[in-house]
């Protein structure tokens, strides 16, 4: 037990360890020239807590680790139930019903289609193409670090995912903004977005949070409705995580008990109970009980207990675990970017018509 008698002075000090760790990660990230680049403190913890686990790890003293793998398990559930203060119903009914499609519709086919080729086409063992799949269907890194209690998996392909979901969300926050002003706004008939179908196309596809708000931020001109279009599909995707991450633990249990392995663990039904927390956290911000100023200031701690989450997770990340996997998680996340950018816009302009 990380608490017990034995163990809880080394937690504690693995867990001050990786809160020194995310502090820094913090202060980097709120630096000009990173913040310019959209890079979150949850990035920045994992690069660095990849960069210690193959160049110092060894230097650590032992009884610390518990403290790190409570920081990546423990204190990451905990973190994931209070993001649900980001959130609140209203935010989701205010989209409209075309931009609750586009949110259903592109998470659903992102996860199954990442999931698909990852293991069909490009040959990954299925936690990695699912933990990358998440990344790119919902919430980039928070989703994967969602994601990867339900399937049980090592710390080094939770690593893989999130470094392909930075790579791709980053390329995308970059993308978008060249094609809305040198396509998307002078085009006309299908090509052409209005402001608002731009900003849920934004919301629909794009990776993280903070990439979403860096587009119509980028776009000369831009009209309010584009940001607050692309920001509340975006968070509509976000808590769509609890009810996905349900779904897969009935689909792990399903399939594991399918294919008789009645021994293996994940023939065991997990139910996600930090998801559903996670609802009745946005549940109860709906109500608007807590002063918002009160709301920013816990929403400013689970960014760094993420982060402390994040980093943790990255200091499990031993690079010769890598081998033998190749290029295989670009392919499979190059995929799924074709699919956001060019099924995405396709989708969201059927689904806007039609509606």
């Amino acid at each position: 037990m990380a608490f017990s008698a034995e163990n809880r002075k080394g937690t504690m000090s693995g867990i001050l360890f990786v809160a020194i760790f995310a502090a820094a990660a913090t202060y980097i990230a709120g630096l000009g020239p990173v913040k310019a680049l959209g890079l979150s403190p949850l990035v920045i913890g994992i690069v660095m807590g990849i960069f210690y686990a193959n160049t110092l790890h060894n230097q650590m003293p032992k009884e610390w680790q518990t403290g790190i793998t409570f920081s990546g398990k423990k204190i990451l559930r905990f973190a994931i139930v209070i993001y649900g203060f980001r959130i609140t119903f209203q935010q989701i009914a205010e989209v409209g019903m075309d931009g609750f499609l586009v949110s259903l519709i592109m998470l659903s086919s992102t996860l199954i289609l990442g999931s698909w080729v990852g293991t069909k086409i490009f040959g990954m063992e299925k936690d990695t193409s699912i933990l990358t799949a998440s990344g790119a269907a919902v919430c980039g890194a928070a989703a994967v670090l969602a994601t990867e209690p339900v399937l049980k998996a090592e710390e080094y392909k939770t690593a893989i995912a999130v470094s392909m979901v930075v790579l791709f969300g980053t390329i995308s926050m970059f993308l978008y903004p060249v094609l809305y002003t040198t396509i998307i706004e002078h085009a006309t008939g299908f090509l052409h977005m209005t402001a608002r179908e731009f900003g849920i196309y934004v919301g629909g596809t794009i990776h993280e949070v903070a990439q979403v708000v860096a587009v119509p931020a980028s776009v000369p001109g831009a009209p309010t409705e584009m940001a607050d279009a692309a920001v509340i599909v975006k968070m509509t995707r976000v808590i769509m995580i609890a009810p996905m991450l349900i779904v897969l633990g009935l689909y792990l249990a399903w399939s594991a008990k399918k294919e008789g392995g009645s021994r293996n663990e994940k023939t065991k039904l997990v139910i996600p109970w930090f998801a559903v927390y996670f609802i009745m956290v946005a549940g109860f911000n709906s109500f608007h009980l807590i002063p918002q100023n009160i709301v920013d200031i816990i929403n400013e701690i689970d960014t760094f207990l993420l982060t402390m989450a994040m980093t943790a997770l990255g200091m499990g990340t031993i690079f010769a675990k890598f081998k033998g996997l190749g290029l295989a998680p670009v392919y499979t996340a190059l995929s799924m970017f074709v699919w956001l950018v060019g099924g995405g816009f396709i989708i969201t302009k059927t689904v806007v018509e039609f509606l």
